[in-house]
Formats: C-alpha cells, structure tokens, sequence
C-alpha cells in the first residue's frame, strides 16, 4: 500500500508539473494534518555549487528558506517546527529528496540553522503544511 501511494503521489506531482492537472491528490499531512520525523539538511559548503538548478528548475540557494520534499509538490509552503526547542521556520518546497527514507524533509543550510544546529546533523521535527 505504501508503494502505491508513492508512486500515486509521484504520477500525480508529474500530472501537475506537466499542465495535465490542476489538483493533486496529497499524502495524508499535507492536508493540514501534522507530521512528526526526523529532518536533515543540505547545502554544505562545496556539496551543492550556489545557483545549481533544483529539481524544480529553480537556482538552488543554500541560505533560502527552501526544502526537498518526495511528497510534497513544488510551491508547496510547510511550517516546520524542532520537536526540541518548539523553534519553527517555513519553507518552500523546491527540490525533491531527501534520499534516505529514515527522513521525512531536506532543509537548506539556512532554514535548518534558525531551528537547530547544523552541527547536529538531524533533528526531530513537526511539519505542517500552511499553503500549497
């Protein structure tokens, strides 16, 4: 069941990318539910060059306030809150991962450093979508 909703949600994301859709059909916290997992972040100084296209074709940007989702659709704006200190930021989802399925979202760099320390690595998160 899990595989067909990913792939459900993939074909549909597609869909909408494509113009072939106007909706998509949202995995189950992107309906303004909340979210609990663990996030991680990217854009380490020379992993990601400054202006590398993301997956939605935008100029990545290691300091903005962006994220990778494998749900969620590009646009897509998600409050993003650390479990921990009850700090939160809200992202744009821009690029698609993070790759390792143990994690639910990919921070920029700049998004994860106003909620935790970079140095850490991870953190225990809550997301909940506030636009799409």
């Amino acid at each position: 069941m899990k595989l067909a909703k990913k792939i459900s949600t993939v074909l549909a994301t597609a869909a909408l990318t494509a113009g072939l859709a106007t909706t998509v059909a949202l995995p189950a916290h992107a309906d303004g539910g909340v979210q609990t997992c663990t996030a991680s972040w990217y854009g380490a100084p020379g992993e990601i060059p400054q202006g590398w296209p993301t997956a939605s074709g935008e100029p990545f940007d290691a300091e903005a306030m962006a994220a990778a989702s494998r749900d969620l659709p590009f646009g897509t704006q998600v409050r993003v809150t650390n479990t921990d200190n009850g700090q939160s930021v809200t992202v744009r989802v821009n690029d698609r991962g993070p790759t390792d399925t143990s994690r639910c979202i990919d921070l920029t760099r700049g998004a994860f450093s106003r909620i935790a320390d970079t140095d850490k690595g991870l953190t225990q998160v809550t997301l909940e979508v506030v636009d799409n």
